[in-house]
Order: C-alpha cells, then structure tokens, then sequence
C-alpha cells in the first residue's frame, strides 16, 4: 500500500478558511488497483438502464396483447448462435451495442404473454406481478433472514397463511421454492423424515426398503426426486388410473398390501390434483381414507390445479385436499403470478418442516440477534439464496383480491368449454375426452384420412399430423400449441387457457389456424 503526502496540511493553526474548502484525498493504491471512490461511470449506466427499460415498454410490455404480432420469430439453433452475436470478449461493448442485443434478444424469443401462446401451463402478463418483479430485480434481495429482506420475508408470511386458509386448514406451515419439482421433492423427503428422523444424520444405511405410491399419470418430477433421494425409482409404485387418468383408491391399497407383504416399508402416497397431460384431479378424499388407515403420508402435487381452490364454483375439483398432509400449488400457472412462484405448503406445525432441513448455519441464524429470529424462515430451505417469488403473487392478490383471481380460473375454464363445443361442431377435430379442467386435447384429421377406417394404419398417419402442424405454425409465428403421444394415444394436441388477455376469437383462430396448415395433408 502507497500514498501520496498530503501538501494541504494547515500552518499557525490557520484552519478555518481551509476547513471550509474540501480537498483532494491522497490517491490509493492496493496490489496496483486505485481503490479511491467509485470507477464506473454511474450515470452513463443509469441511462443504459432507463433505456433498457423503455425498449422493454415498447417492444415486450405494449406488444404483449397484440395478436397481429407473432408468437415466435422461428430460427434454427446455428443460425440464432449467429443472430445472437452470443461470444464474450475481453473488453466491454458499447451501451447503443448492448441496447441492439437486447433488441434481438426480445425479437427472438418466445411471446410467451401472446394471446396465442398455449404451449405451456403457464402464459399471459399480469401487470401488477411484472412490477414486483422489476422491484425485487431491483432491490436484489435474498429471503433467509429478517435483517436482509423484512418486507419479503412478511409478505411470503401472509401469502402463504392465505394460501393455507384455502387448502382448508387451521394452521399450517410453507416455503416458496423454485418449481412444483423441488416442492415434490421437499415433500418426499419430508415424509421420509417423519417415518424415519434419524435418516438426517445416520443417512439411507440401516433403513428397510422405503416404498412410495403416485398416480401412473403423475409429473416425472417424482421419479426425478425419488432419484435424486436415494430412494430410487424402482422404489415408485405407479397406481393405476381410470379413463380419466384419475388414480382408483382401490388399486392404491392392493398394491400397499402387495408391497408390505414383500417386506417392504409404504410411507407416502402423492395423489395430483391436475394432471399436465389431461387435467385429472385425483378422488382425494378416497385416498386420505387409505393413507389413514395405513398410516402415510398424503402429499398432494396440486401445482396446476391448485388455483381452482380460488374459484367457489370449481374448487370442488379439490374435495378432500384439506385432508392432505403437505400441498404444491403453483401460482405462477393458472393464477399467471410469473414464473417462477410455487409453494410447498404444510399442515404441520410443529416446525417440521425446519427440523427436517435446518442446518444451523451460525453467520447467518444467531440464536442471539436483537429481535424476534423465529422470523428468519431460511433455515426451512434446502437453499440458501432465495427469491422472493411470494411478492409478485402478493403484489396481484393485492391488485386484483380474491375476487378477481377468481373470476381469471372462472374465465379460463369458460373459455375451455367454449372450445370444446367448437371442436364438437366442426369436422376434422375429434375430442380426446371431455376435460374437466382447462387441458382441452383433441385431435385433427386431415381431409385424407377423413374417410379411413379407424385401423393401425389410420392411427399410424394420425400421429405424424400434430408434429407436422406443429412444424408449421412455428415457422409461421401465428400460435403455439403442444402435442405428445400419451399412454398409447397417438399425438394429439394439448390446449391451455390461461391468459385472461385471450378471449373467443383467439379460440375460434386456433380452430381455423389448425385446418389452414393441416388441410393439405
């Protein structure tokens, strides 16, 4: 370390004109680095920022229900690499530079909040949730303790109480978590740690053979955590389902008989309220008769059906939820709080859920702080960082109450049934089944298998139809909308609504859209 001598230094005790005149602090150095005040030039970044965010105005935000714009602006992944501009170099590039690649970052991107947009389960732009979001990108803020993030850590505190209320329970306990998949996993491995506390220290050696019960249309994530646990995927018991895709409670307790008599240990059954493929909601209060009588733990991955809990007239998809042991609810799906904003929820609360994942981490939850530390929640995570999701979902309810975000699920499934009546009326689209949610799947056949026998041959050419149109309308840009083959069904598109930004003529466009690319096939 090195300074210059200071030349400003007061003679005869002259100091009070110099006092009063500040002076140049000596230059700094550290291992050759001036260290003396700030070395960016924060304006000049300011106005960057203004800049970015006006561009994002314009071209995101005031597009955004603009059907004339496209969903997507198609590129193969060599070519985008080279649209993209995507090398990094050793010196920095210009603010006007930096502002074009934003530019063609927006223009090549999925418009996920199109009207049009029905790819995923998640879609549209609530507004309100987009200013929270610019305020906590903003401020930056990470949610494990009260003293770094109090506002957060408060509003997660009273969106999760609200969240419980709706589940139906008294009281109960929760976390935010980045996707309905870690709240899964949080939930296997809680009821793992119910049957068995000492698996937190002594680890997987000594235990029996630990054996979990889903649904066979359950989300993949459950063999992924059942990995990713050690508990291993041979370890699942996949349930049959009805022609619904709903599981039977019947076959539930057959095959928790079946594995207790191979010596194995049952300790939790996750029923799904919601299915991705078919929207099924699985008969819950069935099932928590027989996880009460055989003592396991009910874990319900409501995490797209969960928002029909807001609406009075289709909640009763979710009888007998109140009667689950722990909940995944997505808000960032039907309720469109952004992605991502998803909730394990807990009826326990005996602090469980934090003596299962706390890890005492003495720099950041002592015991000894100067206010009440039961507030700082982060010890109940497997992170550390941590995002305040719960926010932007606050910030709608907030906006909207709890009215408003009913009348959104009302919409959505309005708008649903109004398809399906379309569908039924018009020729070329047969209906996969009738939903009972917003999952509309159906397919489309082409003029020339129209009057083929519906044989092997038949269901062969059907399959390639979806992928083809599927092929076309994202090079066209006009829409986007998934398909898949499930449980020995061809391909068959998957429609979803979501966005209250969509109304009758987008569905009637994506009827019309789908015979214009399909009829010639």
């Amino acid at each position: 370390m090195s300074s210059d001598s200071d030349p400003e230094c007061p003679v005869d005790g002259d100091i009070g004109q110099q006092d009063m005149v500040p002076t140049k602090k000596s230059t700094v150095l550290m291992d050759g680095v001036i260290l003396n005040g700030p070395t960016t030039d924060t304006k000049a970044r300011e106005k960057f920022v203004e800049e970015a965010c006006r561009l994002i105005m314009e071209e995101v935000v005031l597009k955004a229900t603009d059907v004339n714009e496209k969903v997507c602006e198609w590129q193969p992944p060599e070519q985008l690499k080279q649209l993209l501009d995507l090398e990094m170099r050793d010196m920095g590039e210009p603010h006007h530079r930096l502002l074009e690649l934003c530019r063609d970052v927006i223009r090549y991107s999925v418009k996920t909040n199109h009207p049009r947009f029905f790819n995923q389960l998640y879609a549209g732009l609530d507004y309100y949730s987009l200013v929270a979001r610019f305020m906590t990108e903003a401020l930056n803020p990470s949610v494990y303790t009260y003293e770094v993030s109090p506002v957060f850590l408060l509003v997660e505190e009273a969106v999760l109480k609200k969240m419980i209320e709706f589940i139906g329970w008294k009281e109960g306990d929760g976390i935010f978590n980045p996707g309905g998949s870690v709240s899964n996993m949080y939930a296997m491995n809680l009821a793992r740690y119910k049957y068995c506390p000492d698996i937190k220290e002594k680890g997987l050696s000594g235990l029996p053979r630990l054996i979990l019960f889903t649904s066979a249309e359950c989300h993949y994530s459950m063999k992924k955590a059942a990995s990713f646990l050690g508990i291993g995927t041979e370890n699942i018991c996949f349930v049959e389902t009805d022609g619904r895709g709903k599981m039977i409670p019947e076959e539930l307790e057959k095959q928790i008989w079946q594995a207790r008599k191979k010596g194995a240990a049952p300790f939790l059954v996750c029923a799904t309220s919601g299915t991705t493929v078919l929207g099924a909601f699985d008969p819950l209060d069935e099932i928590a008769d027989v996880c009460e009588k055989h003592g396991l733990w009910l874990h319900v991955d409501a995490s797209w059906g969960g928002s029909a809990l807001m609406s009075r007239k289709h909640r009763r998809l979710l009888h007998g939820i109140h009667r689950a042991d722990s909940v995944a609810w997505n808000p960032h799906k039907m309720l469109m709080a952004g992605v991502q904003c998803c909730a394990l929820l807990v009826k326990d609360k005996s602090d469980l859920l934090k003596r299962c994942y706390s890890a005492k981490a003495s720099y950041l939850f002592q015991q000894d702080k100067f206010y009440d530390v039961s507030y700082d929640t982060g010890d109940k995570s497997i992170q550390c960082s941590r995002r305040p999701d719960a926010f932007k979902f606050w910030m709608s309810w907030k906006a909207l109450g709890t009215l408003g975000l009913e009348e959104r699920v009302n919409r959505a499934l309005a708008l649903s049934r109004y398809l399906v009546e379309e569908i039924k009326k018009r020729e070329g689209f047969k209906l996969l089944m009738e939903p009972e949610y917003a999952n509309v799947c159906f397919w489309y056949i082409p003029p020339s298998l129209r009057e083929m026998e519906e044989g092997p041959e038949f269901w062969a050419k059907l399959h390639l139809v979806a992928p083809a149109i599927k092929e076309r309308m994202m090079k066209k840009g006009s829409l986007m909308l998934g398909y898949q083959p499930h449980r020995g069904k061809v391909n068959f598109f998957r429609q979803v609504v979501i966005s209250p930004q969509v109304s009758r003529e987008d569905m009637d466009f994506l009827l019309d859209e789908i015979d214009l690319l399909g009829r010639d096939m």
